[in-house]
């Protein structure tokens, strides 16, 4: 287990390979369709598409929270 100051690291780990694993597959399945090799042609995508998402969630982490936050209302303010 990791120590709770490495929270971000790790969810931006987690989120950066479940997401870039279901988005390179689709994308690989949509221009090359079910067949013989696919299954390491998406691993490839995914390699690549991992390597450019881990680095991009961390950089832009802190940018999402602080809109989210501007976004999102408490609704104990309301009370």
């Amino acid at each position: 287990m990791f120590p709770k100051k490495f929270h971000g690291l790790v969810f931006s780990f987690v989120m950066s390979i479940l997401m870039s694993a279901l988005m390179s597959l689709v994308i690989t399945l949509l221009h090359m369709g079910i067949r013989p090799g696919v299954i390491l042609d998406w691993l490839k995508a995914w390699g690549l598409s991992w390597i450019i998402a881990w680095p991009t969630i961390v950089a832009v982490s802190p940018i999402v929270n602080w809109i989210v936050k501007r976004l999102v209302r408490d609704d104990m303010s309301n009370v």
